[in-house]
Formats: C-alpha cells, structure tokens, sequence
C-alpha cells in the first residue's frame, strides 16, 4: 500500500510540473540558505582559528598599556633586557621576541612600496610561526651588530623583484641599504584583514639604530611551553612587569596581556552566534514553503474530491486516503529538500571560493536540513489529508 501511494504521488507531481516545482520553491529555498548559512559560518569559523594560529602557538602578546589620562603621560615602552629577564625568570616560556615596528618606504630593483618593518630576533620566528621558505635567518653575530640584512614576505618579493631573483639583493630601507639573505614562506591575510606578507624583518638592534633611534620596545611576544598553564602564567607574567615597572601596589598595570587563544575562541564564539542567528532566519523561509505546500494540497484536494469519492465509495478506508494524500506531501517536501541540498552544495563551494574561506561539508546539516523538510511536509499536509479522508462519499461523488 504504501509503495502504491508513493507511486500515485509521484505520478500527481509529474502530472502538474510547473505547480509542483512552484509548491516546493520555498522549501528549495529555505533548505539552501541554511545549509550554506551554517556552511559558510562554519568555513569563516576554521578561517579565523587559522590566521589566529598563524600567530603563535601558545603565544602571549605583552603591550604598552593606553595614557593615563587626556595628556596624561605616555605608558613607558619595554626594553629588550625585559624579554630577556621574562625569559630567564619566568618557568614555563619557551622563547620571548621583542618587537618593534615601523610603516617605512622601501625602495629595490627600480620600484618603491610603502610596508611595514618589523626588528626583532630569532625568537620572533617561534613567536609568530614564520618558516622560511629560501634562504636563512639572522647569525647572531648580525643580532648583536645591528648588521643590514633583513628577510622579506612574499607580497614585498613579488612587488619589488617580480620574476627576478631576490636573494642577496640590496633593499633600500629608509636611509640605509640592506642585504635579503631570505624569503619568509606566505601566510595570506591575517584575523584583522591584514597582510601578513607584507612585511620586512630586519634584526632589532637594526632598526632601534638605524629607524627609529631609540632603544625602546613596543611589545613582547612570549611563547609559552606546551601543556603550561596561560592564566599562572600570566600571573607571573603580570607580577614580574609591575616589579620591573616599579608599580605600587595601589597602581593599575600601564601594559596589556592578551591570549591568542582567547582572541581566537572570542572570534570563533562570535562568527558561531553569526551563523546559528543567519541559519535561524533563512529556516524562516522552510516555513514559508510549509504553507506553500498545504495550500497547493488543500486546492489538490479540492481538485480531486470526485476521484476521491469514487476511491471511498469502492471500499477506501479513510486511513488509506489519508496516507496518500500524506505521501504526496512528503514527497513534494522531501524532493525540495533534496533540490535544496544539492544547490546549497554548489553555492557552498562557489561562495567559499570568494570568501576565501576553506569550504566544510557537515553531513549532520545537510541531513537534518532533509529531514525537516520531509517533517514540513507531515506537519503542513496532515490537514489537507485529514480534510481529504472526511469527506462524505456521497456528497464527493456530487461534486463536479
């Protein structure tokens, strides 16, 4: 019985094409939005966890904290024996960089770009996971000397040298002329939408001479040891910077500790939320074709009163007309849901493609997105069935 049903359903859908394809656009719709909502959300999620890993791994960012009040003194800058005390005092560090940046014009091969530079040591390339992709890093004789080598990112590669080669070229920085002894591998855009291949690194000793003049320090990235507790840590952190900043104990910190880790669960928390909310609004329209559905059947049924009066009048029992008006429901439903999941495929490539998101397929969407479009069609077509199944015979027989 039920495969006759199923049948006869079928053959109803095929009868009426174009009405049958309109009943279901709003359950077409509805099922693709959702899908590639949560798609989407879920590829910007793992985005924004990738470039916040991109980073540092377990890393601690120590910066100077904001003015003490309007034209209040400044917050006192760091200075490089602070990451080398935060590194010897301090169990459960692996490495700390000092780090100092400056938005300088950089001129080579003819051709000129404004980027930034960044002077650190070796540690920086721990600290933020730059592997280099040809060439070395510093030696530490050209640490301690200041020397005027620097490794650029593969944006500033490509702009400058193009196809030609860029190792042992000469980078004009500033006022002073530097030798490229590596080229850092890409990372692509960055959590804030920067680009992190955009950049110059040159030693810190480098740049405090040669840039900015001064010995200062902006922040310090710590890297801590896997398995380390971040909060003890910070707390050690915390009570070391205000001894050495000789705080009081009335004083508030004037320097911020930020955790990558919370930076990223706070952004992944957020495109999450995004994502339920935008998937919750575009469920609105599997609604919309719900009503759609009990509307095309209620006319359905008014259509066919007369074929089914002759069914009730043979021996149908009211059950069975009802399980076929049922199915028909259902399978209009559920033939919109499997349209909508195939176009939500699609989409969800095509558009993570230009988002330049990864794109995730999650099987638990896609199937709970059918199966409450085939519940759409139980709960929406129930009444038209039911309305169906009453009939009286004699009166549907009458019917013209």
């Amino acid at each position: 019985m039920l495969l006759n049903s199923l049948l006869l359903a079928l053959r109803e859908i095929r009868r009426n094409l174009l009405r049958s394809f309109l009943t279901i656009l709003g359950i077409v719709i509805g099922v693709s939005a959702v899908i590639t909502m949560v798609t989407l959300g879920n590829g910007a999620t793992q985005s924004v966890q990738d470039q916040i890993a991109g980073l540092g791994s377990n890393l601690l960012m120590v910066r100077q904290g904001q003015r003490q009040g309007p034209g209040g003194p400044g917050s006192p800058a760091f200075k490089e024996v602070d990451a080398e005390a935060i590194a010897t005092q301090i169990g459960g560090v692996k490495v700390v960089a000092p780090e100092v940046h400056a938005a300088v014009t950089v001129i080579a091969n003819g051709r000129n770009w404004t980027t930034n530079v960044t002077g650190s040591t070796n540690a920086y390339f721990v600290t933020n996971n730059w592997k280099v992709a040809t060439g070395r890093i510093f030696s530490e004789e050209e640490l301690q000397a200041g020397a005027a080598v620097c490794l650029i990112g593969e944006t500033l590669r490509r702009e400058l040298f193009s196809t030609a080669p860029a190792l042992g070229q000469q980078l004009r920085v500033k006022q002073f002329s530097c030798e490229v002894i590596g080229i850092l591998v890409a990372k692509g855009q960055g959590a804030m939408g920067n680009d992190q291949d955009d950049t110059v690194l040159v030693p810190l000793h480098t740049l405090q001479r040669r840039v900015t003049g001064s010995l200062k320090v902006s922040n310090l990235l710590v890297s801590m040891q896997d398995n380390t507790d971040s909060e003890h840590l910070k707390a050690s952190l915390t009570q070391l910077l205000r001894e050495r900043r000789k705080l009081a104990t009335a004083d508030d910190n004037n320097f911020n500790i930020l955790d990558t880790k919370q930076i990223a669960d706070t952004l992944s928390g957020t495109t999450k939320i995004m994502t339920t909310l935008l998937g919750a609004v575009a469920a609105v329209s599997l609604l919309v074709g719900g009503i759609g559905i009990m509307n095309i059947m209620l006319v359905s049924v008014s259509e066919r009163t007369r074929e089914i009066g002759v069914r009730l009048a043979i021996g149908a029992l009211e059950r069975e007309v009802l399980l076929q008006f049922l199915i028909e429901a259902v399978a209009l439903a559920a033939l919109g849901g499997l349209i909508g999941v195939v176009l939500a495929t699609g989409a969800s490539i095509v558009l993570a493609m230009v988002m330049g998101v990864p794109y995730l397929f999650n099987l638990a969407i896609n199937l709970l997105s059918f199966a409450f479009s085939a519940g759409i069609g139980v709960v929406f077509g129930f009444m038209p069935a039911r309305r169906a199944a009453q009939l009286n015979p004699i009166e549907a027989l009458r019917h013209e």
